[in-house]
This record gives C-alpha cells, structure tokens and sequence, in this order.
C-alpha cells in the first residue's frame, strides 16, 4: 500500500498537504514527521521531493506571490485611468485569493522567523506598495474622494481583501463565488473610495 502511494505522490499534491498542515500547526509548530503522517508516506520519501521543509514553505508561497504579482502586469492592470486599474487589481487579487486561499492564506500567516519567511513579506510589502501606488494616483488625478486618507484607504482596502482568507470556506457549500465576493468588494471599497 505504502509502495503504491510512494508512486503517485507527486510534488504538487505533497506541496498541497504540507500546505494544509502548515496552515493548521503553523509553520514552526511543523515538523517534518507531521507532515510524513499527513500524507501517508516517509519521510525519506518527501526528502525525494523536497530538500527540507523551508523549501515547501517556499514553493507554497511563491505560487501566492506568482498569482498575485500576475495580475499586475494583465492589461486591465497596466492600461487606462489609475481608479480603473485600482479596481480590476482589487477585483483579481480577491478573485486570486480565493482560487490560491490556502496558499494566500499561508502567504498573509508567515511572520519573518526564517528567510523564506523574510524573503515572502518583502515581496509581500512590494505588492502592496504597488497597489498603493495606484490609489495615490488616482487620488492625485481626483478620481477618489478628497476627504478620504490615502494610506487610511490603503490599510482598508487590503484588510478587506485579506480578511476574506479567515472566513472564506467554499467547502461548507453556501459561499458565495469568487466573483461574488470580489462584486461584494469592489461594491463596498469603491463606493466609498469614487469621487462623484
């Protein structure tokens, strides 16, 4: 039995378990037995795979980091007014979230005790300096609300779009769909966000 799941274990759906028992133990609360128990096979058959758990760790939130930082080079992202591309960036990330959310989830969990760890929220920082710099755009070009505070509205926006990873559950069988959430988002956010 052991032999024949040793044959169909691949590094995708390792990573997918080790994913899980991160997110559940946390990363450090993780050691490399648990996560031989939680997918049914040795340890030394992971070692096949993977050179250690921080290379899990990182192949798991460089698929986040690849999802997210994909968006801001699709076109809806790099052409047209800044509030426009504020809100289809906004629209994908919640929309990335969602189809990636153990791995997003992961992502937003980590707190810089490895290098892997660093490495994942200095690119996280970039990211957000990077949508940040679209909201102040399109509040210079006065298509947001003067009244509003830009680094406020920043802060807003990404604890609404983060926040979805503590509640979101499309297992339980009544969540709404990704692009109802992110309607539910951009709903919210911009019609408090938009100059009128």
């Amino acid at each position: 039995m052991t032999m024949a799941k040793r044959d169909t274990y691949t590094p995708e759906s390792l990573l997918a378990v080790a994913v899980a028992v991160f997110n559940e133990r946390g990363y450090d609360g993780t050691s490399m037995e648990h996560l031989s128990r939680a997918a049914g096979i040795s340890k030394s058959s992971i070692y096949h795979h993977v050179r250690s758990k921080e290379e899990l760790l990182r192949r798991a939130i460089s698929r986040a980091l690849d999802g997210l930082f994909a968006v801001l080079d699709e076109p809806g992202a790099t052409a047209g007014p800044a509030v426009d591309r504020l809100e289809y960036v906004t629209r994908r990330t919640v929309e990335v979230l969602i189809s990636e959310l153990p791995y997003v989830t992961l992502l937003l969990r980590v707190r810089g005790n490895t290098d892997t760890e660093r490495w994942a929220m200095e690119r996280r920082r970039e990211f957000d300096h990077r949508v940040a710099a679209l909201l102040k755009q399109a509040a210079a070009d006065g298509d947001l609300r003067a009244d509003v505070d830009v680094r406020l509205a920043t802060r807003l926006l990404f604890g609404m779009i983060n926040s979805v990873v503590e509640w979101y559950r499309p297992q339980r069988g009544n969540a709404a769909t990704s692009e109802e959430v992110a309607d539910a988002v951009i709903r919210t956010a911009f019609a408090g966000l938009r100059a009128h």
